[in-house]
């Protein structure tokens, strides 16, 4: 089979190999991998900025689908032709996070390698199944980022219809919160960089788009919009660059779901925190859970989530180069076979 491997950090450095095989042990399943989906994560791992001391040779990308190629000994969950996700975190199957459970997410390490190959082994218990309605390509845009939103709006958050979240970008974790947010019954506020994008927002459903080049004061116009009450919660995606007008913007007694670090450093200022009584919850992807409810409530909702452009699997160092750019509405995906 060929794999992508990083033996030196850098796009250019990403290498295609040849690799044998492997042979789903007891308890596991091998799956031929369909397609795989770019997250932010992925660039800084190939580039060295996630973790310079990572162990090479590693293959990267944690998010990917396919279908149950073989199963090993004792194996009962799957059987042959099923389609199926790697969870992102593949020990994190229930409760709360740990050490030990993030230390075992794909895609940062030779431990744990990632799903840019043709086939892959995991255990039958870090699998989930495909909803019904989505192709592979749209399959494997779930496990990070769809999670991510999921476990930001509805389990951090406890979401509840007529509620308003502020999402911010048209990254895919912030085009899928919106989708989901939606889907509960809340009302959207989204924040972009240009008018073609806020028209493609307001086309998914949300409410209110803010401009934040034209309007760089974006948390007043949330809170005019809102009659100065604030949103009851913020997909918070950039870091220290919006933190401090997303605690401006976010209710007395809201929720700050911090989740990215996508903007440079900036003073930040912690008395809003408690002043507002504000409950700021980094939230790290989720569980296998928390994945299967995602999964529901997509097949429920018919919800389809947004891609951008598929890449073949001889394009990947342009797939990278297109996501460094920043230039994607939703999802960037690689198709493997």
């Amino acid at each position: 089979m060929k794999a992508y491997v990083v033996r030196q950090f850098g796009i250019d450095e990403l290498a295609v190999t040849e690799r044998a095989v492997p042979e789903p042990g007891p308890g596991e399943v091998l799956v031929r991998l369909r397609a795989a989906s770019l997250n932010y994560r992925d660039l800084m791992v190939v580039s060295g900025t996630y973790n310079p001391r990572m162990k090479l040779p590693a293959v990267p990308f944690s998010d990917g689908s396919g279908e149950v190629e073989a199963v090993g000994e004792g194996v009962s969950r799957w059987k042959p032709g099923d389609r199926v996700c790697p969870i992102f975190v593949q020990r994190w199957l229930d409760g709360g996070a740990s050490v030990e459970k993030s230390r075992t997410s794909l895609g940062a390490g030779a431990q744990w390698d990632g799903v840019l190959r043709e086939f892959g082994t995991f255990s039958e218990q870090s699998l989930v199944r495909v909803p019904e309605h989505l192709s592979f390509e749209e399959a494997a845009t779930l496990p990070c980022v769809g999670v991510t939103a999921w476990n930001a709006l509805n389990v951090s958050g406890k979401l509840r219809a007529g509620e308003s979240v502020l999402t911010m970008g048209t990254g895919g974790v912030s085009t899928f919160a919106l989708q989901l947010a939606k889907l509960s019954g809340a009302r959207v506020i989204a924040t972009t960089s240009s008018d073609s994008k806020a028209e493609r927002l307001t086309g998914l459903g949300a409410d209110d788009v803010i401009n934040y080049q034209s309007r760089e004061d974006w948390d007043a116009a949330v809170l005019e919009l809102t009659g100065k009450r604030g949103v009851d919660h913020v997909i918070e995606v950039g870091g220290s660059g919006t933190l401090n007008r997303s605690l401006n913007a976010v209710r007395h007694g809201g929720h700050v779901a911090m989740i990215g670090a996508l903007t440079g450093p900036a003073e930040f200022n912690p008395v809003a925190v408690f002043m507002k009584s504000v409950r700021l919850k980094g939230i790290y992807v989720g569980s296998r859970q928390m994945f299967e409810d995602l999964n529901r409530a997509m097949e429920v909702g018919k919800v389809n989530p947004v891609i951008d452009r598929i890449f073949d699997f001889d394009e990947v160092k342009d797939a990278l180069r297109y996501m460094e750019s920043g230039s994607h509405f939703g999802k960037v995906v690689v198709r493997i076979q």
